[in-house]
């Protein structure tokens, strides 16, 4: 599976907003990259409400969604961005981990 549809609520509207994007998946978490880094809609969302859903292939979740601050988390950061390097051939920009909650 490449691509994972995130659903985010509108910062304005409080409408769903859908988005296909390519991710990773470490630990248990789903990381995702935004090249716009904090323009892109999405990230915007996710800073009013982090409370997100998300499907990969069959599987939906519900969960909540944060961005990784780099000066904190460096080794995550990195992690993340080599892991989708090697995956698309691309790494860099805004990088945002997706937590699922427990079933």
């Amino acid at each position: 599976m490449q691509y994972l549809y995130l659903t985010t609520k509108g910062r304005r509207t409080g409408l769903p907003r859908e988005i296909e994007i390519w991710f990773t998946e470490l630990n248990g978490r789903y990381y995702i990259i935004a090249e716009r880094r904090e323009s892109a809609h999405w990230v915007q969302n996710i800073r009013q409400d982090p409370g997100v859903a998300f499907r990969v292939g069959e599987q939906v979740y519900k969960g909540y969604a944060r961005v990784v601050e780099a000066d904190r988390e460096p080794d995550l950061c990195a992690r993340v961005r080599q892991l989708s390097e090697a995956i698309y051939g691309w790494g860099d920009g805004l990088v945002v981990e997706l937590t699922p909650e427990p079933v």
